[in-house]
């Protein structure tokens, strides 16, 4: 390889340099600067080898909050969009709910029947809302943030609860939200509890749809949950 013939030159000038009986001799300008170029090979390939230690500007980890169009004051934005995923009765596709930019580099039109990107709505009514969102939200498309936080290095979305373990901060809360259990499956998210549309048209499109979960005694023990009650959710960062 280069480098090692590079280093084996370098050694066999030092030990001409200085000789096999090791006596010092006097170094030329040239003899020096040989020198210099190898302490300077020493030191890159050796800065080479060791690892970077990000600043800890450059340490964080992102979110997305889903029924907001921001992030909270502690938080940068990367992008805001519209929630969406798989249509609620397809058979195959995704299982999971995505948050699609606003402004989407589109590729090309194409007809093969393999469709399975559509928008979120929210399927929550003046019946069975959560206490704190709109009822005004039925059928309405549902807005998502994501989100940076600087200096942390965990982030954790706890069912069940609306406030952080010690040594974790909340970023945002509200109440966990899926598809219903009458339709294909879809993986739970922590919807903001304070929720808005993503505009004001309503024309009950379908798509994903996000329902409020309660919670079901049996096999889930009560207590400590209770019966029929409204899962609340927090996102933490650490």
């Amino acid at each position: 390889m280069p480098t090692n013939s590079f280093a084996i030159t370098i050694v066999a000038f030092v030990v001409s340099v200085y000789g096999h009986d090791c006596t010092k001799y006097s170094l030329t300008p040239s003899d020096q600067s040989l020198i210099d170029m190898m302490k300077h090979y020493l030191h890159t390939s050796r800065k080479a080898d060791c690892p970077v230690t990000p600043s800890q500007q450059d340490i964080g980890v992102t979110y997305v909050r889903w029924g907001k169009k921001t992030c909270p004051g502690n938080s940068e934005i990367v992008y805001t969009g519209q929630a969406g995923g798989n249509f609620y009765t397809n058979k195959g596709g995704g299982s999971n709910y995505l948050c699609l930019p606003s402004d989407p580099e589109n590729g090309r039109a194409n007809s093969y029947d393999n469709d399975g990107l559509y928008g979120a709505e929210y399927e929550i009514d003046s019946r069975s809302k959560p206490p704190g969102l709109s009822g005004s939200l039925h059928n309405k498309e549902v807005p998502c943030a994501v989100c940076r936080r600087k200096g942390k290095v965990s982030i954790l979305m706890i069912p069940g609860r609306k406030s952080c373990y010690t040594g974790w901060k909340s970023e945002y809360s509200g109440f966990l939200v899926s598809q219903s259990k009458s339709y294909n499956s879809m993986e739970y998210i922590c919807m903001d509890g304070d929720a808005e549309p993503l505009d004001n048209r309503s024309s009950n499109d379908d798509g994903v749809l996000c329902y409020p979960m309660r919670a079901k005694c049996g096999s889930l023990r009560c207590p400590p949950y209770k019966d029929n009650t409204e899962v609340l959710c927090t996102v933490c960062t650490k």
